[in-house]
């Protein structure tokens, strides 16, 4: 059976990952290496493009029927490889770089998460005809279209605290979530009559689809939406209330699962909106409402240019040994901690959840008893030895719920608009198809 490695790239599939069998890619992409699309100062190959197929057929190997016909498939897939490009090229403008060093933590990853190291996935990928630069190539782009879309969300979308205490007021009278999915036929901005009306035209003929039962909507929507998840059929996971548009919340309370509403004319276009399926929030969000946290004290060591690993570790022993012979755990941490935050506070770091401080520093804290104190231990700051003082249970249900809630909306607004920023990158970029029915009557050599 061939093994899969997941592949971190928004130009094969919009989502964070995808796990594709690597010699399907590789033998669909031998034979061609023309331009497919001129994308501004770049270009998209041919190869490139039947790369990404391979990966979205990968997806739906036992649902083939839910994919469109060829030509309509190819089509959507390199729209999205447009958009790859304009994003990296947009997030390249704007100073975003990816380093050497953070990419080579990104290869890394993605081998270590397979069971694997980078020296066996660089030999998998040549054993199935991979070029291991175009797959670091792609993995870059990947994490620059995800930091554009960081950067995107902090600079332009907030979400204040009345917004936050009027969800949890709905929620706490409306406990319902609702699984959706949705069809988008876009129309551009300032729209003129004909194209609002030829939108119109389209989504009721989409709808119609739907009423005959000719096609399933997830069908439908790698068909026909506008969307950028439309390869996921139109997925949009589960909502609250205060998540949905509020030209269908009105609605959904009273729809059954497995109803279809619209077409809505909202600010993209014309939407229809599925609803899968209900739940109760308050039986979703179910479970542990308490988090563990330590009362601790520590003592550091540091190494630096000014002193050895052996030099440190040397100094640590004598101070736990101090400490064992009866010592203060204050007063050695005042005397001979090099941690200046909390040297004052002989070493006192309040009350903190075990992660606080990374994986090393909560294993130590959590193999200890109250009272006790650990082994030397190593961080990247240096060695040191940690006291729990004392355990503690805190309710975070409160703190659980505003964040959650506040991520929700948060989300919801980057996505509305995020997708008008895409739709305006699109508008204002220069792309010439030179492969499927829009291709111009362009010659273009194979590329070398």
């Amino acid at each position: 059976m061939t093994k899969r490695f997941p592949v971190l790239l928004a130009s094969l599939l919009a989502v964070s990952s995808v796990s594709a069998p690597l010699q399907v890619l590789a033998q669909e992409a031998q034979p061609l290496d023309r331009i497919a699309a001129v994308v501004d100062e770049d270009v998209i190959l041919q190869s490139e493009l039947q790369r990404a197929i391979a990966n979205i057929k990968a997806q739906y190997v036992g649902r083939e029927a839910q994919l469109p016909p060829e030509d309509v498939l190819s089509r959507q897939v390199l729209e999205r490889l447009v958009l790859v490009k304009l994003q990296v090229a947009r997030a390249q403008g704007s100073g975003i770089r990816v380093s050497d060093q953070e990419l080579n933590q990104a290869m890394n990853a993605i081998a270590q998460q397979n069971g694997s190291n980078l020296d066996a996935l660089r030999q998998r990928l040549a054993q199935d005809g991979i070029d291991f630069a175009d797959f670091r190539a792609s993995v870059r782009d990947e994490i620059t279209v995800q930091r554009l879309r960081q950067s995107f969300a902090q600079s332009r979308i907030s979400v204040s605290e009345g917004e936050v205490d009027a969800a949890l007021k709905q929620q706490a009278t409306v406990g319902n979530q609702y699984h959706l999915a949705h069809i988008l036929i876009a129309v551009p901005d300032g729209a003129n009559a004909d194209q609002i009306a030829t939108g119109q035209k389209k989504a009721d003929g989409v709808k119609a689809l739907l009423d005959k039962g000719e096609l399933d909507f997830n069908a439908a929507a790698v068909r026909y939406s506008d969307s950028p998840n439309a390869l996921e059929g139109g997925d949009l996971g589960w909502r609250s209330l205060d998540e949905i548009p509020a030209a269908f919340a009105q609605t959904m309370s009273k729809m059954k699962a497995g109803e279809v509403v619209g077409p809505i004319r909202g600010p993209s276009g014309f939407q229809l909106l599925k609803l899968v399926e209900v739940r109760d929030a308050s039986a979703a969000g179910a479970g542990e409402h308490t988090v563990t946290e330590y009362h601790g004290r520590h003592i550091l060591v540091r190494v630096d240019d000014h002193q050895t690993d052996a030099a440190a570790k040397a100094k640590i022993d004598t101070l736990r040994a101090r400490i064992a012979g009866g010592a203060e755990f204050e007063a050695v941490a005042r005397e001979s901690s090099e941690d200046n935050n909390t040297k004052g506070q002989g070493g006192d770091l309040g009350w903190f959840p075990a992660d606080a401080f990374g994986p090393a520093f909560g294993q130590q804290v959590e193999g200890v008893q109250d009272g006790g104190i650990s082994q030397p231990f190593r961080t990247d700051a240096g060695w040191h030895i940690v006291q729990r003082v004392a355990t503690r249970q805190t309710d975070v249900t409160t703190d659980n719920q505003r964040a959650q809630v506040r991520e929700t909306i948060g989300r919801r607004k980057l996505e509305d608009e995020y997708n008008r920023f895409l739709q305006e990158l699109r508008g204002e970029a220069y792309v010439s198809f030179r492969s499927g029915d829009r291709a111009e009557n362009t010659a273009t050599p194979p590329q070398s």
